[in-house]
């Protein structure tokens, strides 16, 4: 018995950036969970508004304003 296996060519263009330590991806106008917050009086999430660098994002956390998180700072969910 012969079995043919067929592997089809795939290219894929994603916007948004991988975080390697986790394995989650991050993208605009996601909600993320900060690890610790970033004062007293604000909230422990943020909006992700567009990414700074290959590790950074500029994001926008409630009673704080907007912000440069690095990814170590973060989480979904």
């Amino acid at each position: 018995m012969t079995v043919h296996t067929y592997k089809p060519e795939v290219t894929t263009n994603y916007s948004y950036t991988q975080n390697w330590s986790s394995g989650q991806l991050y993208q605009p106008s996601t909600w993320v969970h900060l690890l610790e917050p970033l004062s007293p009086l604000s909230f422990d999430e943020a909006l992700l508004l567009c990414q700074h660098s290959e590790d950074e994002w500029i994001a926008w956390v409630p009673d704080h304003g907007e912000t440069i998180l690095n990814t170590s700072q973060f989480c979904l969910g």
